[in-house]
């Protein structure tokens, strides 16, 4: 954010306090699927920063593969509408699958996601996020893996956006009411 800009942004989540509860994760997750062959699907482009720290904090061999989703069309609501692109090139026939959010809220990217996933027959899809928005949830939705729950604010930084900007904050902000 610009210096005239950091008013309106307070303080969630500092980088050594996601850094903890992403190590949490990728311990949980390594031992989840220690002989599993998981593979990770990123959902671009909110999860790049929080999986780049995850696969690095999983101990067991994974694969990545990423797919375009979203439901904001640059605003700060989420639409009904979800738009996506891409999707795994190699086959998930019979493989545990992880989709990695950066955060969820309404649920319904995920959703569609899932929906268009279960058709190439995985052997199991669990869900990675780093922040949950329960609050805001619109479908019902398992998430197995879950960072922290951060209620109905709108967050940026650690690769979320506002209009595609401040994803490079180094810690997520609440975007103060105006």
């Amino acid at each position: 954010m610009k210096p005239q800009e950091l008013h309106k942004l307070e303080l969630l989540l500092p980088q050594d306090k996601i850094a903890k509860v992403i190590k949490k994760l990728g311990r949980q997750i390594s031992e989840d699927y220690e002989d599993k062959d998981p593979i990770l699907i990123g959902v671009l482009k909110g999860c790049v920063v929080f999986m780049a720290d995850l696969v690095r904090s999983i101990s067991v061999p994974i694969e990545m593969e990423f797919i375009s989703a979203s439901s904001y069309a640059n605003g700060r609501t989420p639409e009904e509408k979800v738009d996506m692109s891409g999707g795994p090139e190699i086959s998930i026939k019979g493989r545990h699958v992880l989709i990695v959010e950066g955060v969820v809220d309404s649920g319904r990217t995920v959703q569609t996601i899932i929906g268009q996933l279960r058709q190439k027959e995985p052997a199991s899809i669990e869900i990675v996020t780093l922040l949950d928005k329960s609050k805001c949830r619109l479908v019902d939705i398992d998430i197995k893996y879950r960072g922290f729950d951060v209620g109905d604010d709108f967050v940026i930084g650690y690769g979320l956006d506002e209009a595609q900007k401040y994803r490079n904050l180094p810690f997520i902000g609440k975007v103060a009411n105006e």
